[in-house]
């Protein structure tokens, strides 16, 4: 696959997480149909759409805060202005607010 089509494909999905949700690295290659989870990392990491694509509610698969292309104290104050509670960079009550595909 061509890494454009890849990060358009990752971008799309992206754009379908819903406002005061997160979803992991691993849910959203999954969707995308790879196990690459670092490429998807990348591909965020090269989003030129944000905020448009929401890449700052994608977080590791414990909930975590992890990568953001404008740092962690950005991505943290854009899901806090989404009404997502985090303490000590994880994401608070983190399963309930888990979006899958």
């Amino acid at each position: 696959m061509h890494s454009g089509s890849f990060n358009q494909k990752i971008w799309q999905l992206a754009k379908k997480i819903p406002k005061g949700r997160v979803t992991t690295y691993k849910i959203l290659a999954e969707a995308a149909g790879t196990k690459a989870y670092r490429a998807v990392g990348q591909a965020l990491n090269k989003n030129p759409y944000a905020p448009v694509v929401p890449c700052h509610r994608v977080v590791n698969s414990k909930g975590q805060l992890h990568g953001y292309a404008h740092g962690l104290k950005k991505k943290a104050e854009l899901l806090r202005n989404e009404g997502i509670k985090i303490k000590n960079n994880k994401i608070v009550g983190f399963e309930k607010l888990v979006y899958l595909y």
